[in-house]
């Protein structure tokens, strides 16, 4: 299936919000880098917490201030209402190709924005150092997306690379890391 096929659909932002969470997201916006901004953004997602504009907001706001864990939970917030408006199993870890053949007549556009917030919070992952969890997430894109269109080839290997680093490091002075 070619993720890259979308054309014709609504993305999540052209999802209307309430004139009140415009306002916040706007006001967020004008004071970014500013601690309002944060406040803003907050009270946009306790009036509409499942709306994807929001999250993505959010999940913008806390990963330019390298605030990774927020970002981080941000992220699998996402992913649980982009599955669940899909109809699909709320554990990534269970997704299948077949599910996301089913998946794509719902909405190509979210199924795709489901496998970019999984990859997304891989990349997370590893900025936190938590390679393993990353790793896990980045091989099922791999094994759902087997034609690479979303580009999780170069993090899979840096992946791979860094819990190999990790299990050499731990085996002590025995085993040495070669990269590349």
């Amino acid at each position: 299936m070619d993720f890259l096929d979308f054309a014709g659909e609504d993305m999540y932002f052209d999802e209307p919000v309430s004139p009140e969470v415009e306002g916040l997201l706007l006001d967020a916006a004008q004071r970014y880098g500013e601690d309002g901004a944060e406040t803003s953004l907050l009270r946009a997602y306790f009036l509409e917490p499942e709306h994807l504009t929001v999250l993505v907001a959010l999940y913008r706001y806390f990963y330019y201030r390298q605030r990774y864990r927020e970002s981080l939970i941000t992220a699998d917030r996402a992913i649980a209402i982009v599955s669940a408006r899909l109809g699909l199993t709320a554990r990534w870890q269970n997704l299948s190709e077949a599910d996301l053949g089913r998946s794509v007549q719902v909405s190509m556009t979210l199924t795709r924005f489901l496998l970019l917030a999984i990859k997304g919070s891989g990349y997370l992952l590893m900025r936190l150092g938590e390679h393993r969890d990353a790793l896990a997430r980045f091989e099922k894109i791999a094994e759902i997306d087997t034609s690479d269109r979303l580009g999780i080839a170069e993090l899979l290997a840096m992946a791979r690379a860094s819990v190999a680093e990790a299990a050499a490091e731990r085996a002590g002075g025995n085993v040495r890391f070669l990269n590349r």
